[in-house]
C-alpha cells in the first residue's frame, strides 16, 4: 500500500515527540502490568495491556484507553505511563492497541475497540477487570472513536449499521479529551486529511451510506455515558468540547466540561493531560478519575 509522504513525516515528528516526552520514565512501583496479552487476529495490532494496583485481589472500576494519533499513528506503549497513573488513582486500567489507517480503513478500528471488550466481557476478570464497571477513555482521534462506540452501545439502530455484534459489557462513563466529535462535518468538509485516509475518501466523496456511519451526533440519546469534556486554550481542538457537551447536555446527558490552561501556556495543549511530568495533567487526571468515581464505585 501507498503511504502518503504527510502520513510518513507526521508518524515520524510525533514518535520523536512521544519518545522525548516519555523519556526517563519508569514503571511505579506500585503497578503491576500484564503486557501484550492478545484479544484479535490482528496480530500486534490486536494486544493490549492491563495495568492494577498492588495488592489488589478482586475486580476493580475499569478503564479502557483508546489512544490518539489522528487515526493513522499511535500505540499502547506511548499510553503506558499515562495508563498506569490512572490505575494508581484506583482502577484497572486496560490499554489497548487496534488498527490505524491507512492500511486498515473505517471501520477496522471501531471493530477492534470491540473485540478489545468482548476479551473483557469473556476474561476481564482473570486480571481484575470488571466488565460491568467500564469507563471508556480517549484523546484525539481516540476521543472520536471513544464517542462512536458508545453511541453504538447505545443506540440500537446505530449498531445495526454495523456488522459486528456489540460486546456485551457495561460503559459507565466517558473521558472526551482534547477530541473531535462530528464525523459528518468531517467528512464533508474535506479538510483533515487524516480523518479523509480513516473512511477511505482523499480521493472520492462519501457516499451517503458512509456518511450515515460516521455520523455518530445523530444517534445519540439520552443513553450516552455520562462525560467528562476536556480541552485546553491552547488545544487546537478546543473548539471541539463545548458544543459536544452543549449537544449531550441537551439530551440529558449528566456531563463535566473543564478548560485548562491559558493562552500564555503553550505546554498546556493537545493531549496535555498524558505528559506526566505536568502538573496540570495530575490535576486534570485527579479531576477526571474523581467524575468516573460518582458513576463506577459500589455503594
Amino acid at each position: 500500500m501507498e503511504i502518503s509522504k504527510y502520513i510518513k513525516d507526521l508518524r515520524i515528528n510525533w514518535a520523536e515527540n512521544d519518545a522525548k516526552r516519555d523519556a526517563g520514565l519508569t514503571t511505579p512501583a506500585d503497578i503491576i502490568r500484564f503486557d501484550n496479552i492478545s484479544y484479535g487476529v490482528h496480530g500486534v495490532d490486536n494486544l493490549l495491556d492491563i495495568y492494577v494496583p498492588k495488592g489488589t485481589n478482586k475486580p476493580l472500576p475499569t478503564i479502557v484507553n483508546i489512544h490518539g494519533g489522528g487515526w493513522v499513528y499511535g500505540n499502547k506503549e506511548i499510553y503506558r505511563y499515562y495508563c498506569m497513573g490512572l490505575a494508581q488513582r484506583g482502577f484497572t486500567v486496560v490499554n489497548i492497541n487496534y488498527r490505524v489507517a491507512p492500511e486498515t480503513r473505517f471501520p477496522g478500528a471501531v471493530e477492534d475497540i470491540n473485540n478489545a471488550l468482548k476479551f473483557i466481557e469473556k476474561h476481564g476478570a482473570e486480571y481484575f477487570a470488571d466488565k460491568d464497571r467500564l469507563v471508556l477513555v480517549g484523546d484525539s482521534a481516540g476521543g472520536q472513536l471513544v464517542s462512536h462506540f458508545a453511541t453504538i452501545l447505545t443506540n440500537e439502530a446505530f449498531a445495526k449499521l454495523f456488522d459486528f455484534e456489540a460486546a456485551k459489557v457495561t460503559v459507565k462513563a466517558l473521558g472526551l479529551n482534547c477530541g473531535t466529535y462530528d464525523g459528518r462535518s468531517m467528512a464533508l468538509r474535506r479538510n483533515d486529511e487524516v480523518f479523509l485516509e480513516y473512511i477511505d475518501c482523499v480521493d472520492k466523496t462519501p457516499d451517503d451510506a458512509l456518511l450515515e456511519r460516521v455520523d455518530a451526533l445523530k444517534y445519540m440519546n439520552g443513553s450516552f455515558p455520562p462525560s467528562y469534556i476536556m480541552s485546553a486554550e491552547c488545544d487546537f481542538l478546543l473548539g471541539c468540547a463545548q458544543p459536544m457537551y452543549d449537544y449531550l447536555t441537551k439530551l440529558g446527558v449528566p456531563c463535566e466540561i473543564k478548560i485548562y490552561g491559558d493562552k500564555t501556556r503553550p505546554e498546556i495543549g493537545h493531549d496535555f493531560h498524558v505528559d506526566c511530568r505536568l502538573k496540570e495533567a495530575k490535576i486534570c487526571n485527579d479531576n477526571e478519575c474523581e467524575f468516573f468515581d460518582r458513576f463506577v464505585r459500589e455503594e
